[in-house]
């Protein structure tokens, strides 16, 4: 640990010492982060079993908050809220959009359905909300929003995806397109929460890992909407040879083929072509990625440090848990 950044032993010490800060007042009610506040006086370690494994909690946080920078800026653009990415500290001026879509001032998308776009306004909220708690929590140990790719990283995973049959992939063209967009991010969150489990240290009562459990329950809601609606348009031709459900195959094989040798990702058609909402396990338990599987997939490319949806990187030392 005494090889770390200063801002990453700031972290540890600030995760690490109580509960999520009663930050349910501080980000408005509801939010399901309402717990965890960041003494700065006490032992460095939490309750349990800190003498079995490091403290990576602040390092753990800190990967998570990268990815919920991408996410609140996705669904934000989509609904032509990016503006208020800054209010909670991130910075929409590092958002690369398709040419000629701003995201800003409610010039998103063009919603055929009123319901897609009220899903889409309500996982902005909540996506906006993870970065503001998280950053809350974090205090000075938060890292900065890193440059942020919406628009050729999608025409690489479009591209990449369908074997090149998709060409010029817009998530903010349509309903559909956005769904497809949305559906590349919610299942690696989902897992990616789940993976971070292990690593953390703080279980106390409304500590670390209680928090990091209601971040997953929430990505796992949004994870099971997109699906569903996707599934309800499974037969929806995209291309002459490509229906929706192809479509969500292809990008979850390549989920699957960037994140390592594991196959734990799948479409939402079963062995049997009925529903397949609920991405789990045969004994219907959520699949785990490391954060080394993650960052493939964001990076879209094994191995990588940046790329893909981060241009430039992360942003932070994730040495640590990268190697885990």
């Amino acid at each position: 640990m005494s090889n770390k950044p200063a801002n990453n032993e700031v972290n540890e010490k600030l995760l690490n010492r109580r509960k999520f800060l009663g930050a349910a007042g501080a980000v408005g009610a509801g939010t399901l982060l309402a717990g965890c506040a960041p003494g700065m006086t006490g032992g460095a370690m939490a309750q349990g079993s800190m003498d079995k494994k490091p403290n990576l909690d602040g390092t753990i946080f800190n990967f998570a908050l990268n990815l919920e920078y991408l996410e609140a800026a996705f669904y934000l653009a989509a609904v032509g809220r990016l503006e208020e990415l800054d209010a909670v500290g991130g910075d929409s001026s590092k958002v690369i959009l398709p040419a000629g879509f701003t995201g800003k001032g409610g010039a998103g998308i063009k919603f055929e359905s009123a319901d897609v776009a009220a899903y889409a306004n309500e996982i902005a909220s909540d996506e906006l909300n993870h970065v503001r708690i998280i950053r809350t929590v974090l205090g000075k140990g938060a890292v900065a929003q890193p440059m942020i790719d919406l628009g050729p990283a999608f025409l690489a995973a479009g591209n990449a995806a369908s074997g090149g049959a998709i060409t010029g992939f817009n998530p903010f063209a349509n309903d559909l397109f956005f769904l497809h967009g949305a559906f590349i991010f919610e299942d690696v969150g989902v897992s990616a929460y789940k993976g971070a489990a292990r690593l953390l240290t703080d279980t106390s009562a409304g500590g670390n890992l209680e928090n990091a459990a209601g971040i997953l329950a929430v990505e796992a809601y949004h994870a099971g909407q997109i699906r569903t609606l996707l599934y309800q348009q499974r037969n929806t031709q995209v291309t002459p040879a490509l229906k929706v459900s192809d479509v969500v195959a292809a990008i979850s094989n390549l989920r699957d083929a960037v994140d390592g040798a594991s196959d734990v990702d799948q479409g939402i058609l079963n062995a049997a072509g009925g529903a397949n909402i609920v991405l789990a396990d045969n004994n219907s338990i959520a699949f785990s990625r490391t954060p080394r599987q993650v960052g493939n997939i964001v990076f879209l490319k094994v191995d990588a440090v940046k790329g893909g949806f981060f241009p430039e990187g992360l942003n932070g030392d994730f040495a640590a848990i990268l190697a885990l």
